[in-house]
């Protein structure tokens, strides 16, 4: 099958999205399957308000319309709400094609946090995005219901997965700080509300992962935290094997990867009992769920190693990859099954 996806958000960004966008071409390669993506690394951008490392592609219906054309796609995915994605959706509706979307940020909790948009509005411009697509892909079945609540009638599962490879039990001597060791891995923004972790009562060390426009902040007025900085493949995975626990303190995830790799490597998560965590933390089992941050902390530290792994282990990035092509429909209404696949390297 010729399959197409279009995505706002790709390398070198850092995160869930551009993760899970990659593996699954990857894998979808793998199968045979011949990819092609389109992404803001062949257009002329600039930065995202409030989010640099987003670039914005402005201008790009024809060259996504030239693209769409040459390549015939199969099967056309739109993965973000950007330009991109909205150029790719005007196309699709001009040609009568249909397509699938995925829904992999909560928008309008972002937004709310940066400026007085009222959420309702901010679900009224995503539910008109995603209304014409054949099916919506969400990521858990709270995000489902949620979305569904709002008035979305396409939705579709669409699981995340794990490189169980790369993120396996290491090395705890990696760190040499006092123990227990509590981890933060995430972009240092308001969005994730790392704040609250560091703010969390706490007696061994806190280590901060990641980068991000309220490092500095942070950082002057929590001294005691140990910040590391971005950190990728092997260095991340040998970080986070290294800590006790991870403490997840987002309210506005649809997913967060991190809490599957963080398990992959045999660490339990602490976590606010809401969308997101509560479909991925097995509160007891593989993590701990509390509206009080200190307490789900604590309570994670006594979470055996090896159930966090054995949940991991369910979580490969074929399975996510296979239930992303099991939700593909055809482009052409009037096709009644897809073309055979062609002979293709896997993707990159």
């Amino acid at each position: 099958m010729r399959i197409m996806i279009v995505s706002d958000a790709w390398f070198p960004q850092t995160n869930g999205v551009v993760n899970t966008l990659a593996q699954t071409a990857a894998w979808l390669g793998r199968f045979g399957h011949e990819i092609r993506l389109i992404t803001p690394q062949n257009f002329r951008s600039v930065a995202c308000p409030s989010y640099p490392e987003i670039r914005l592609s402005l201008f790009s219906y024809r060259s996504v319309s030239q693209q769409i054309n040459v390549f015939v796609p199969d099967a056309l995915h739109i993965a973000t709400e950007g330009p991109l994605g909205l150029a790719a959706r005007r196309y699709c509706l001009n040609k009568n094609m249909r397509f699938t979307t995925s829904y992999h940020t909560q928008f309008p909790q972002y937004l709310r946090l940066r400026y007085p948009i009222p959420r309702r509005v901010s679900y009224a411009l995503i539910r008109w995005f995603h209304a014409p697509a054949t099916r919506c892909m969400v990521s858990t079945q709270t995000v489902q219901q949620e979305l569904a609540a709002r008035g979305f009638k396409n939705l579709a599962r669409w699981q995340r997965g794990v490189d169980t490879e790369l993120f396996k039990p290491r090395d705890k001597t990696f760190l040499s700080l006092p123990r227990p060791i509590a981890a933060c891995v995430g972009r240092v923004a308001v969005e994730k509300n790392i704040e609250a972790f560091l703010k969390m009562p706490w007696q061994g060390s806190k280590i901060v992962i990641g980068d991000g426009p309220a490092r500095a902040r942070l950082q002057a007025e929590y001294p005691n935290a140990v910040y590391v900085g971005l950190r990728l493949g092997e260095d991340l995975a040998a970080h986070l094997a290294a800590a006790d626990i991870l403490v997840f303190p987002s309210f506005t995830d649809t997913f967060g990867l991190v809490n599957l790799e963080a398990m992959a490597c045999g660490v339990p998560v602490a976590a606010y009992p809401v969308t997101g965590p509560i479909d991925v933390i097995e509160d007891g089992v593989t993590g701990a769920l509390d509206n009080n941050l200190a307490a789900a902390a604590e309570r994670a530290l006594g979470i055996s190693p090896v159930a966090c792994r054995a949940r991991a282990l369910r979580s490969g990035w074929d399975v996510c990859a296979r239930q992303f092509e099991s939700n593909l429909v055809p482009t052409l209404r009037s096709t009644p099954t897809w073309r055979a696949p062609r002979t293709a390297p896997a993707a990159a």
